[in-house]
Formats: structure tokens, C-alpha cells, sequence
């Protein structure tokens, strides 16, 4: 960034930055700002992009801590941005490139500044970096810099919901996103005490929370819109020419901006920024009583907007507000109507994402009018679809995604609807289910493929109890609606149980041996109870899914019938097991039934007559023979603390998806080297 500089390794040597760094004072009105912010270049997009300009920037860094309190510059340089911010909303109107391009150079260096001092200074240390003006400069003062930061945010949080989104406007409105992704951040390379979150506090008490409502549904809509980036040379020609004559243009021997785009995986950066940035403001300070989330309220009480226009000013409302778990009795919540057609289809065209998969989990999970709105689709298989694709490649994402992938099936499988309609929506030729060509299943079929299929991988890899649980009791919501399911899906639901009956044997097997070996005994025995205990809870659901179709649905299940028929000896065992008898008495009873019927056939009945048998049979089978159940329900609940889960897994999809460099070395809130953190 300086007269003659043509690539990243000049940049230490750089007059411009040089002097930036030291001890000379640089008031926010030198004529320096115009020719240090008259540059152009590439931006880094991705991690590696990133992690080349820090490194190259690192001696620098080092000459402004040591020389910030002397100079006060890096004050100075915000003055200059806020300066600038105040106007930018006129300036994208009047389409002024030259105001609007410093202005996005000045929010750079502010970034570049912040975040190599959050990875390596305690939040209060950074804030007094930020903040520190030079104690000899007449008309500056400690006092007037004393809220310097919170001016900072506020701006940037104005910029987003002010200053139109044009192309010229673009990269300023993602500087703006990617800044307070990093202003945030500090909670990530805090251990202990020396967390303050100062400016997380801003954002939800301070001046930037009156915006917090339209915040939000900018966010919203950034992402449904999924905008690209403008062309390389696009309204860029004026800027080319004037940096031509203050600059070299600098190159920092990056991609050219369509090569960037197409490194980092994002079609729409700033759709993928605004996400992050959502869910960071609304996953934290969801359990502090003392300091309301005004983001996490406005997103969980937006409303459908069934109009083609909206004024964004006039959708803007306050609801009184009763959930003891999200707010008080007596505090109002700020919230907004958007479109709910567009926001589902982004959400089902982008499933693939994590970012994307958490923020559907939140909506459905938390926001009423959203939920209902899903249900009441029909076409609810373009939601199903893309979690049943990121299930069936488990090996392909992180536990996490697939974690919260079951969980949304999970809290949609509490409608009985849903669980209705999945059997009514056909599916022909799903291509990326190979396991089986299946030419002609339905939507409920699919899923309970995808599912069991999860579970058998969750037993050989992962081995996660609660990751069992989630996925049979989406089974067992669903299963009192199981209707006319296809005979592979019937064969895959009596293996399951089949390969855990098998397992239930040799662990029992195992114990026994052990209990002649008094010093294995004493060593092993208490895993192997457990491992039991856990199978036993599984192999249970299981049957109590099998005896919830046969009660419910036994006329619509042929298929599944002829299935148990064929491997009833599988069942025999726990008809008399004290933890099974009681779920295994309709399954014996109907298949004992059945066995009767067919033995009055012929000495040795085919398939055909054995469906048939099965066709009249449970038509005439005495209902009153079959013993009542109460139907299975289940219902999602978070766990107790969620932010111990929440927090981590939001700053893990910031640290992989945002196209930043974070220093794994630096970072205390998780493992940088694990694939969920």
C-alpha cells in the first residue's frame, strides 16, 4: 500500500504504512488519510488469501502496539472512517465512487488493525489500543476517545441498514459484516477472566441495539437474496485512474476477484457473512437474564409478509412478549414482517451449508409463525430433501450438521401433518440414494431410509447416545402414520432391529463368559452393563416403533407385515425377556394370527398367498385383541446451558466458512484441529 508497491512483501516497507505505525502524530484532518486510503487491490477472500497479507503486515503490527499510545493514529483512523460514514448513505446515492472506496480502504485497515489485536490482546487491551489518543495533541483528549469503539460498532451496524446495496456499494457492505464478525470475536481467544465481551455488550444495550430489529432483517434479506459480487472492473474504472496517480495498483499477488469467488466455494460472500453474523448476534446472551438479546427476539418473532412490497420502515413493530425462557413478562418485542417464500426457498437452497442448517434449527425450533408457515407448505419434500441428502453423506459432514439435520426432522415429526403428508408426496429416481435403485418411494419411505441408514453408521463410527435418540424418536413421532411403506423400506426398518438383537446377544454372551473371570469381571463389567443398558433402551424403541404401526396403521402395512412374518423368529426371544414382553405382545399375537390363517391355505403357500393372507387377515383381526398403548410422542427439548454448545459450534462455522484467517495458536475456545472444533 505505497507509491511503487507492486506485491504483498513491500508492504512492511511501505512509507505510507511505515509512518501509519510510528510515533507521528496524525490527526483525523492531515491530508495524509486521502493519499494512505487512495489504493486498490484484490481482496483476500480466503483463509490462505488472509493468513499471506497477516504475515506480511506482522512487523507492522508490532511497531503500532508499541507506538499506539505515542501516536494515537489508530484513533485517528477510525475518526476518519466514522467521518466518512456519516455521509456514505448520500454518497451511494449520488453514486460518488472516490468517497465511497476510501471509506471501504479506511474500514479495511480498521480491520486488518482489530483483528490481529483480538487474537493477541485481552478485549480491555484492545479497546484501550483502539481508543488511545496522543496525550500532547491539542483538541484531542483521552474523554473524547472514550467511546470511540461503541461509535465504531454503532457505525457499522448503521451502514449495514442505511446505505443501499448496489454494486458500488458491495465490498463496503461486506467490509461492514466481516468487521464486526472480527469486533465480536474476542470470546474466541479469551481463556478464563480475561473475557469481557465489551463489545457483544454494545450490541445489545448500547446505541446500536435500537437498530436492532431492521439489523436483522437486512441480514435476512442479504441472504435470500444471495446478491454476487460485481465484476472485476466493474464501477471501477474512475478508481483504476485515480489510484493510478497516488498508487501502484497493488495486486498483493492475490486472485483476481472472479478467481476469489470461485476458491472460497461462495457464489454470494456476503449472503455467507451476513449468516455468520446473524447467528453470532443471536447465540449469545440467550441465558443472561440481566441483558436481553434484542437480535435473537427480532429474529424468533418475524412475521410472513404476504405482499409483493415492503417498506422497510413501516414493518418494524412491537409485540408484547410472555416466554419466560427467551424475556421478561413485562418487555415488549421489537419485530418485523418479511417474506416467508423466499426465505424458505434460500434456506432449502443452501441446506448444504451448516450456517444454513443451524439457522433453519433456530426458526423452526423457536419461531411460531415460521414453523406454522413450513407446515402448512406443500411441497415440504424441497425442505426434507436436502437434510435427508446431508444424512445420507454423514461421512461427507460434520457430527455437528448432521446433528442438528436429525433435530430439524426431529421438531417437524412433532406435527402429526407432516407425518401424514411425507407419505402422500411420491418420490421417483433419487439419484444420490444408491445403496438400491428405487424407482418410485415416498417422501415418509426416504426418510426412514435416511435415518436408519444414520443409525447403522452412528453404531459403527461415531457412537453417539444422543444421536440414537433423536433418530428413533423421529421414528416413533412418525410411526403411528406409517402408510403403504415400500418392501426395501420394510426389510431395512426388521434388519435393524435384526443387527441389534445381534449385538444385544453377543454382549450378553461376553458378560456371561466374564462372570467366570473374577479379575476381568471386576474391570470390564461395568462397560459391558452400560453398553447393554444402552442397547437395551435402543432395541426397546425400536419394538415399540414396530407394535405403534401394527396398532395404528396394520391395514396400510401389508409389506411390513409379510417382512415380520418372514422373520419372526427374531421376535421369539423377547416375547419372554422381562424388559420386552410387554412390547413384543401385539407383534406375537398379529403374526400368530396371521400364521394361523395361513396354515388353513395351502400345505406350502407362495408369496402371493401369503399376501393375501395377510390382505383379508388384518381386516377381520379382532382390534380389541390388540393390547393399547399410549401413542408415541416425543418432544425436542434444548439442554439445560445450550450456550456451552451453541457458542462453540457458531465461532467453529465462522472459523471454517468466513474466508478469514484465525490462528489456530491463538484460539482458546475450541480445537481448531477437530472438524466441529
Amino acid at each position: 500500500m505505497g507509491a511503487g508497491s507492486s506485491s504483498i512483501s513491500d508492504l512492511a516497507s511501505n512509507a505510507y504504512l511505515k509512518r501509519f505505525v510510528s510515533t507521528d502524530i496524525i490527526t483525523p484532518n492531515d491530508p495524509f488519510w486521502n493519499q494512505l486510503l487512495s489504493f486498490t487491490f484484490s481482496m483476500p477472500s480466503t483463509s490462505s488469501d488472509h493468513r499471506l497479507l497477516e504475515e506480511s503486515i506482522m512487523p507492522l503490527y508490532v511497531e503500532l502496539v508499541q507506538n499506539h499510545s505515542k501516536s494515537g493514529n489508530v484513533a485517528s483512523l477510525i475518526r476518519v472512517f466514522l467521518s466518512r460514514a456519516t455521509e456514505l448513505k448520500a454518497s451511494a446515492q449520488c453514486d460518488n465512487t472516490v468517497f465511497t472506496w476510501q471509506a471501504h480502504n479506511a474500514l479495511f485497515i480498521v480491520r486488518c488493525v482489530c483483528k490481529l489485536l483480538i487474537q493477541h490482546l485481552s478485549e480491555e487491551e484492545v479497546i484501550e489500543v483502539l481508543q488511545a489518543s496522543p496525550p500532547t495533541e491539542e483538541g484531542i483528549s483521552t474523554e473524547d476517545n472514550m467511546t470511540l469503539v461503541e461509535d465504531l460498532v454503532t457505525s457499522l451496524v448503521e451502514v449495514v441498514v442505511d446505505v443501499p446495496l448496489v454494486g458500488l456499494t458491495y465490498t463496503l457492505h461486506q467490509e461492514a459484516t466481516t468487521s464486526l464478525l472480527v469486533l465480536t470475536s474476542a470470546l474466541v481467544f479469551a481463556s478464563g477472566e480475561d473475557c469481557y465481551l465489551s463489545v457483544l455488550k454494545m450490541l445489545m444495550t448500547g446505541r446500536a441495539s435500537i437498530h436492532a430489529c431492521l439489523f436483522v432483517k437486512t441480514l435476512l434479506r442479504r441472504f435470500m437474496a444471495q446478491d454476487k459480487p460485481p465484476a472485476k472492473g466493474e464501477s471501477g474504472s474512475i478508481i483504476l485512474g485515480l489510484a493510478s496517480g497516488l498508487w501502484n495498483v497493488l495486486t498483493l499477488g492475490l486472485a483476481s476477484s472472479g478467481e476469489e469467488v470461485q476458491s472460497s466455494g461462495q457464489e454470494s460472500p456476503l449472503a455467507s457473512l451476513s449468516v455468520l453474523l446473524l447467528l453470532v448476534l443471536t447465540n449469545h446472551y440467550t441465558a443472561d437474564r440481566t441483558t436481553r438479546n434484542p437480535y435473537r427476539q427480532a429474529l424468533l418473532h418475524a412475521q410472513n409478509f404476504h405482499g409483493w412490497t415492503i417498506d422497510r420502515l413501516q414493518h418494524c413493530h412491537s409485540l408484547p412478549f410472555t416466554d419466560p425462557a427467551e424475556s421478561t413478562p413485562t418487555q415488549a418485542v421489537a419485530t418485523f414482517k418479511l417474506e416467508f417464500a423466499t426465505l424458505y426457498k434460500a434456506l432449502y437452497t443452501h441446506l448444504q451449508d451448516d450456517q444454513t442448517t443451524l439457522l433453519l434449527y433456530l426458526l423452526l425450533h423457536k419461531n411460531d409463525d415460521f414453523r406454522t408457515y413450513v407446515l402448512a407448505r406443500t411441497d415440504v419434500e424441497s425442505l426434507v430433501l436436502p437434510i435427508l441428502h446431508t444424512l445420507y453423506h454423514a461421512p461427507d459432514s460434520t457430527s455437528h450438521h448432521i446433528y442438528m439435520s436429525l433435530i430439524i426432522l426431529l421438531i417437524l415429526s412433532e406435527d402429526d401433518s407432516f407425518n401424514k403428508t411425507i407419505h402422500d408426496i411420491p418420490l421417483k429416481n433419487i439419484t444420490w440414494y444408491t445403496e438400491r435403485f428405487i424407482s418410485d418411494i415416498s417422501l415418509g419411505g426416504l426418510l426412514i431410509l435416511v435415518v436408519i441408514r444414520t443409525i447403522t453408521y452412528n453404531m459403527t463410527k461415531m457412537r453417539d447416545k444422543y444421536l440414537h435418540t433423536n433418530c428413533l424418536a423421529a421414528l416413533a413421532n412418525m410411526s403411528s402414520q406409517f402408510r403403504s411403506l415400500h418392501p426395501y423400506v420394510c426389510q431395512r426398518l426388521v434388519s435393524l432391529f435384526e443387527t441389534l438383537s445381534k449385538r444385544h446377544t453377543r454382549l450378553c454372551e461376553s458378560l456371561r463368559a466374564a462372570e467366570d473371570l473374577l479379575d476381568e469381571s471386576e474391570s470390564e463389567m461395568p462397560d459391558a452393563l452400560g453398553d447393554v443398558g444402552v442397547l437395551e433402551e435402543v432395541l426397546r424403541m425400536v419394538l415399540e416403533i414396530l407394535n405403534s404401526v401394527l396398532t395404528h396403521q396394520l391395514a396400510h402395512n401389508h409389506n411390513l407385515v409379510y417382512t415380520l412374518l418372514y422373520k419372526q423368529h427374531l421376535f421369539h426371544p423377547f416375547s419372554t425377556h422381562p424388559n420386552f414382553q410387554d412390547v413384543t405382545q401385539n407383534i406375537e399375537m398379529v403374526l400368530s394370527y396371521l400364521m394361523g390363517r395361513l396354515e388353513t391355505t395351502k400345505r406350502d403357500p407362495g408369496v402371493q398367498d401369503v399376501q393375501e393372507v395377510i390382505q383379508q387377515g388384518v381386516l377381520h383381526l379382532p382390534k380389541d385383541r390388540l393390547k393399547k398403548f399410549p401413542e408415541l410422542k416425543f418432544k425436542y427439548v434444548e439442554e439445560n446451558e445450550p450456550e456451552d454448545f451453541f457458542i462453540p459450534y457458531v465461532w467453529t462455522l465462522v472459523y471454517q466458512k468466513s474466508g478469514l484467517y484465525w490462528n489456530p495458536k491463538c484460539i482458546c475456545m475450541f480445537d481448531p484441529s477437530q472438524p466441529d472444533g
